[in-house]
């Protein structure tokens, strides 16, 4: 029998059969978990085989299928580990907010690179367009036109006077997306729009740091009335590479990935190679001065792997 996680509270998991009943389980002792690196061996959104533990309610997980694809971020006990945020994703949303707290641009590079390399489309939304003044709407104006040259959808709204949402009702129908970003940035308000009913705890950005405060603990999938499904994450205050090589990030910036073939040198890193077609490109202001700099601080934060 067949279902898919929903939540996992430590040993626990919520799952929903293919019949659409929710139940309780938990990892058979004897199953398989090989090559599995996470610090997490089932994530919201695995597709698992199940059989009923007898005199039970609860289920027991026999195995955990393939995943299409997930998006995981840097363990913080293990630099060598992952954890794995959600799996089996359509498409991804990072909230963002350029004010109460801001979110940087290192920050929505960082999950853009996750994404495209695990080829799971990404979506930005700007939140609490309510509360920007002329400053941030330039910002934001800079950042729609560089994100959107390079194929990425991005949005403006705000939650708290619910404006410009129906676009985003739209692109979740039918999708099973995650929804991220730093703690702080509406998430919890987000799913509490979608579902009126759920009444998730919200809290302000703490005063003193300028910082969200942390309110959903764990990952957890919801299933949207119109079809599709959406996964709240935990705020992540950080979201590191993991198991990426510094060779392998540009491809991962579609911009430059466009262009690394027209390098002098198949192994160019474009940071100080000559005939660099990346660097040429920044030159002439085909791909933006700000993206190629996140490329560079994100190039030199990748530890170089020697086993």
């Amino acid at each position: 029998m067949k279902a898919r996680i929903y939540k996992s509270t430590g040993s626990w998991y919520s799952v929903k059969s293919e019949d659409g009943v929710f139940y309780q389980a938990r990892i058979k002792g004897v199953i398989k978990l090989d090559n599995i690196t996470s610090t997490n061996p089932i994530a919201v959104g695995d597709w698992v085989h199940y059989e009923a533990e007898i005199d039970q309610p609860t289920l027991m997980i026999t195995k955990i299928l393939d995943r299409d694809n997930y998006v995981a971020r840097q363990s913080p006990h293990n630099k060598r580990q992952q954890h794995i945020i959600a799996s089996n994703l359509d498409q991804s949303i990072l909230l963002a907010t350029l004010k109460s707290p801001k979110t940087s641009q290192g920050f929505i590079d960082r999950f853009l690179v996750s994404c495209e390399a695990f080829h799971i489309p990404a979506i930005i939304v700007f939140n609490k367009s309510d509360i920007y003044g002329a400053g941030e709407m330039a910002i934001y104006d800079l950042m729609k036109e560089m994100y959107e040259a390079v194929g990425y959808k991005v949005f403006l709204i705000s939650i708290e006077q619910k404006q410009g949402l129906d676009p985003l009702k739209e692109i979740l129908r039918d999708k099973t997306t995650l929804v991220s970003g730093h703690s702080g940035v509406g998430k919890s308000s987000f799913i509490n729009y979608l579902f009126p009913n759920l009444d998730l705890s919200t809290q302000e950005v703490s005063g003193w740091s300028g910082k969200g405060m942390h309110t959903t603990t764990f990952a957890q999938m919801y299933d949207l009335p119109s079809g599709g499904s959406v996964i709240d994450t935990p705020g992540m205050r950080e979201l590191g590479l993991v198991n990426m090589e510094k060779e392998e990030l540009a491809q991962y910036f579609p911009e430059m990935r466009e262009r690394m073939n027209g390098c002098q040198f198949n192994n160019c890193q474009h940071i100080n190679e000559p005939g660099c077609a990346v660097k040429a490109a920044v030159e002439k202001g085909i791909i933006t001065e700000a993206r190629f700099f996140s490329y560079v601080d994100l190039w030199h934060g990748i530890e170089t792997h020697k086993y």
